[in-house]
């Protein structure tokens, strides 16, 4: 697999390689097969393994095909792909569609409060459409009151329940804590200050026990 490197201490003697598949790797001097200077963005070959780099070998550069020329399809896209984070929308539509049911990985503050930021705003265009349509149905005040128009709200908060869990979850796991503390993000009294806390501490600089660190973490 291609990445590039995108750090590493040479006193502690580890370092991560963002991999082409968008995921990052540790790796330690041992793991390289050249007696070679890492920098940081130096890009490099290595073979993937449960969250580590290993077999590091310096890439090949190759020529970049002329302008206008079509890519191939399959393997040699998934090469150009960025390694770097996502935008705030990217992160809410993962969080909505291949993360909807993921409670072991890491998220990092961005992904979190970009899940949320979206679906605060979503929410509240729904909500005021349900408004309108609700206005609208009953002629003005003219008939009888409806709440029809909340379904399409309601629908929306119901999808977006188990993401909201397995967000909070993964981004405790980016802290290094366990993701049973989500029961405090919905008890009365703790729930807003927990929420709050998770979500403003920082992300553990180092591979844990539920992955690597994620892409576009400063360090």
């Amino acid at each position: 697999m291609r990445g590039t490197v995108f750090h590493y201490d040479q006193d502690h003697d580890y370092g991560y390689i963002n991999g082409v598949d968008g995921k990052r790797y540790i790796f330690s001097r041992a793991d390289l097969t050249q007696n070679m200077t890492i920098s940081r963005a130096m890009p490099v070959e290595f073979t993937p393994d449960d969250g580590t780099a290993h077999d590091i070998v310096a890439a090949r550069t190759a020529a970049a095909p002329p302008s206008g020329s079509p890519q191939p399809a399959g393997g040699r896209a998934t090469e150009n792909r960025s390694a770097t984070s996502m935008g705030l929308w990217a992160y809410f539509l993962r969080a909505l569609g291949d993360d909807y049911l993921n409670f072991t990985g890491r998220a990092r503050r961005k992904e979190f409060w970009a899940f949320y930021l979206w679906f605060s705003i979503l929410f509240v265009a729904l909500f005021g459409f349900g408004i309108l349509l609700n206005l609208a149905i009953s002629g003005f005040d003219d008939g009888p009151g409806t709440s029809i128009g909340h379904i399409p709200a309601l629908l929306f908060v119901l999808a977006a329940i188990l993401p909201s869990i397995a967000v909070v979850v993964r981004r405790l796991h980016d802290i290094g804590l366990t993701g049973w503390l989500v029961l405090l993000c919905y008890t009365p009294a703790l729930g807003a200050v927990a929420f709050l806390v998770f979500g403003l501490l920082p992300s553990q600089f180092r591979e844990n026990r539920w992955g690597p660190m994620p892409a576009g973490v400063r360090i």
